[in-house]
């Protein structure tokens, strides 16, 4: 099969799970014998523009002629059976849809977050869900300066989101969620449910795996406050005011609250933040944690950092909505604390470490779910099942009822097993 995916690469600054996403389908597929071309933009670029070209770019998020005609072009030139669209924003725009129909490409786009329906994506707004946005027009988004907490800024999300809708839901054939909880959302907000599938994450088996039980717990992310990072430090004060947890804290990361993290970690022994780890420094960071803690406080579309745990045999501590409550088992592969609560997280956190065997128990069961439902197995043939889907859809050649978008959403018996991993 020949596919060209489609990516505006977020900073490099920062990390992304949506950029190691699309490089770990890319490798997925050319390991597998397909044809894979990349079309991509890169936010790291734009700093080096000259300051007319900065400020022309608000006005192109909405609409990038010059990318239409670049991407038809080349698809017109390539000719690939299908294309996958990732992330648009700010570079690349909804225009790369108009491409695709201009060629008569099918287009298959994977939903990251929630930008189908919220201009940030993220559902919150001070730190709490919001959902004014979702199936209205967007005008609370930019009272509200959503994003960035800038209304400037927000204005050209905002427009886009209004002005490319329907080109959105009429022009791809099929949409990968990446939760049946990001589903839900998107249905009711109108997207057409028949184009919205579960298509999980998957994750590469990594080198390293547990082995005893753990020297340490660790947050791994963004140091935003979406992802739970204050609450976590909230908790983290309330354990260590009680006597503490018994193994250190790593916070590994970089964001907007990287200078409270900072301070807050400053002089103690049983905090260490070590800044932004590489990819190797990940999986060994991972592989020697009593568990691994996803405080976000947003709704999780998916969440890579908890099934890289598991692919690792580690246990996760992780909020109890959003994607976190089918990717966690409570009890069983991890614990769910009460979502926007430091003392439920807290009291999560002493149980898992206060029991060694408990953690060794909940660690192999998160491993034996990480091979039934997250494995490059499992990624490969959903991939390769939806591309066929829409290009069964662009040319009238389906052969069944259009997806429940339920068919995805666990592990199936007998499934084959293999080898993969994960992101944030």
């Amino acid at each position: 099969m020949h596919v060209l995916v489609v990516h505006n690469r977020y900073a490099s600054a920062q990390p992304s799970g949506e950029n190691k996403v699309v490089d770990q389908e890319v490798a997925l597929l050319r390991g597998a014998g397909h044809r894979v071309g990349v079309f991509e933009r890169r936010s790291d670029d734009i700093a080096a523009r000259s300051l007319p070209a900065k400020a022309a770019l608000p006005f192109l998020v909405p609409w990038n002629p010059g990318v239409r005609a670049e991407l038809a072009a080349r698809l017109r030139a390539e000719r690939p059976d299908v294309v996958h669209v990732h992330n648009v924003f700010p570079l690349l725009s909804p225009a790369v849809l108009a491409a695709c129909a201009d060629a008569g490409v099918p287009v298959v786009a994977t939903l990251h977050n929630y930008t189908q329906v919220c201009p940030p994506g993220t559902l919150q707004r001070d730190g709490r869900p919001c959902t004014e946005c979702v199936g209205a027009a967007p005008l609370p988004a930019v009272r509200h300066g959503c994003y960035r907490g800038s209304r400037l800024a927000t204005v050209p999300l905002a427009v886009s989101l209004s002005v490319n809708r329907r080109r959105w839901w009429t022009g791809v054939e099929r949409f990968f969620c990446i939760s049946a909880a990001q589903r839900e959302v998107l249905v009711r907000a109108g997207m057409p449910a028949g184009r919205l599938a579960v298509k999980h994450n998957f994750v590469p088996d990594p080198d390293a795996r547990r082995t005893g039980a753990g020297e340490h717990l660790l947050y791994l992310g963004r140091l935003a406050e979406a992802k739970g990072v204050r609450l976590l430090m909230a908790a983290w004060d309330e354990i260590a005011a009680g006597g503490g947890a018994g193994v250190p804290l790593v916070i590994a990361g970089t964001g907007p609250l990287e200078p409270e993290v900072t301070t807050w970690a400053a002089g103690r022994d049983d905090v260490r933040y070590v800044g932004l780890y590489d990819t190797e420094e990940c999986r060994r960071a991972v592989a020697r944690s009593v568990a691994v803690l996803a405080p976000s406080t947003w709704l999780e579309a998916f969440g890579l950092v908890v099934v890289e745990a598991m692919a690792a045999g580690v246990p996760v501590v992780a909020a109890g909505h959003g994607a976190f409550v089918e990717l966690v088992e409570d009890g069983r592969t991890g614990l769910l604390h009460r979502p926007g609560d430091a003392a439920s997280l807290a009291s999560c956190v002493r149980r898992i470490t206060a029991d060694p065997a408990l953690g060794r128990e909940m660690g192999e069961a998160a491993r034996r779910r990480y091979e039934q439902g997250f494995s490059p197995a499992v990624g490969l043939e959903r991939l390769v099942e939806g591309y066929r889907t829409a290009i069964a859809g662009r040319s009238g050649g389906g052969d069944g009822p259009p997806p429940t978008g339920n068919e995805h959403t666990g592990p199936r018996r007998g499934h084959p097993r293999g080898r993969d991993g994960g992101s944030r």
